[in-house]
C-alpha cells in the first residue's frame, strides 16, 4: 500500500472452498478470512483510499433464513454448520463496513456474490468448490468407464454466477453505489448439483450413466437462494445464462490443460499455508 498508494482497492481475495475444506480446517478459514478483512480497511484507512469494496459471501446467510436470501437477514441466525467458521467471517464484513464509515468517514461498500465460475478458477482436487472440481474430474476420466462419484444425493439446489458478470458488476458498484448496506449481486439462476454434473458430462460428451451419488457424504445446505432484486433495480443488470458460461469455461480448461497445462491452477491453496505456518 504504501508503494502503490492506490487511489481505490477491490477486495475479493479470501481463503475458500467445497465443503470438505470448511469442514476440516474451520479455524484457519475463520482466522485468515478475518485478518484480511481487518488489514484491507486498515490500510485503506491508514492511506486514505477514496474508495474499497469489499466481498462478503452467500454462503454467510442463516441456515433457517427463508428463501430467497435478503441482505437483511444475514445476521438472523445460525449458518449452515458445514461453513460456519467461513460464514461468520464473512458477516463480520458488514459488521465492519457500518463501523469504518461511522468512525472514519470511509467510502467503503460490500457486495454479496454467490458461486462464482469461470476461466482460470481454481481446480486442485484437495479444496477447490464443487464446480471447477468435477470439470477436472470428468476431463482427466472421459477416457474411461469408471464410475464419477460425487458427494450428496445430488439434490441441494445451487446459484453459479460467470465470472465475467461478477467483473461488471463490481464495476457498475465501484461507480455508481455507495451506502453501508450491502448488495447481493449473483445471478439467481438455479441448479441442482445433478443437473450441474449432468450438463458437464453432456458438454464433454461424457455418458451421465456413469455418475453415481454418494448419501453418505457431506452435501452442504439444501437450498441459499438470493434475492438480487435491490441490485438489479438499481443497475438494470442482466447475466450470462450458466450453461453458455459453463460452456465457456470448460472449452477454456480443455484447451489450456491440453496446450498449456502449466497455467492452470491445480495445487492446493491450503497446503501452501501449512508450509508457511510450520
Amino acid at each position: 500500500m504504501e508503494r502503490c498508494r492506490p487511489d481505490a482497492i477491490v477486495h475479493l481475495a479470501a481463503l475458500s472452498g467445497g465443503v470438505g475444506l470448511s469442514i476440516n480446517h474451520p479455524a484457519t478459514l475463520l482466522r485468515d478470512n478475518v485478518l484480511m478483512t481487518l488489514n484491507v480497511l486498515e490500510a485503506a484507512r491508514s492511506f486514505k483510499v477514496k474508495k474499497t469494496i469489499m466481498t462478503l459471501s452467500s454462503g454467510m446467510y442463516p441456515a433457517n433464513a427463508p428463501n430467497p436470501l435478503r441482505e437483511g437477514a444475514i445476521h438472523e441466525g445460525y449458518p449452515h454448520p458445514s461453513n460456519a467458521s467461513y460464514a461468520f467471517a464473512k458477516r463480520l464484513v458488514d459488521i465492519s463496513i457500518k463501523a469504518y464509515r461511522t468512525e472514519y468517514e470511509m467510502n467503503v461498500i460490500g457486495l454479496i456474490p454467490n458461486g462464482i465460475f469461470g476461466e482460470h478458477d481454481s481446480f486442485n482436487y484437495e479444496d477447490a468448490s464443487m464446480l471447477p472440481a468435477l470439470i477436472r474430474r470428468f476431463y482427466e476420466n472421459r477416457n474411461n468407464e469408471s464410475k464419477i462419484v460425487i458427494w450428496g444425493d445430488g439434490s441441494p439446489l445451487r446459484e453459479y454466477t460467470y465470472s465475467k458478470d461478477i467483473a461488471r458488476a463490481y464495476m457498475w458498484s465501484f461507480f455508481h453505489y455507495d451506502d453501508e448496506q450491502v448488495l447481493n449481486i449473483g445471478s439467481t439462476e438455479e441448479h441442482s448439483v445433478k443437473e450441474i454434473a449432468h450438463m458437464i458430462a453432456e458438454i464433454m460428451g461424457i455418458d451421465k450413466g456413469r455418475i453415481e451419488f454418494d448419501p453418505t457424504k457431506p452435501q452442504g445446505i439444501q437450498k441459499k437462494s438470493t434475492d438480487n432484486s435491490m441490485f438489479v433495480g438499481m443497475s438494470g443488470f442482466c447475466y450470462t445464462p450458466f450453461r453458455t458460461g459453463l460452456e465457456k469455461t470448460i472449452q477454456w480448461f480443455v484447451d489450456t490443460y491440453e496446450t498449456n497445462p502449466s497455467l492452470l491452477r491445480v495445487s492446493s491453496k491450503l497446503k501452501n499455508e501449512i508450509r508457511d505456518l510450520n
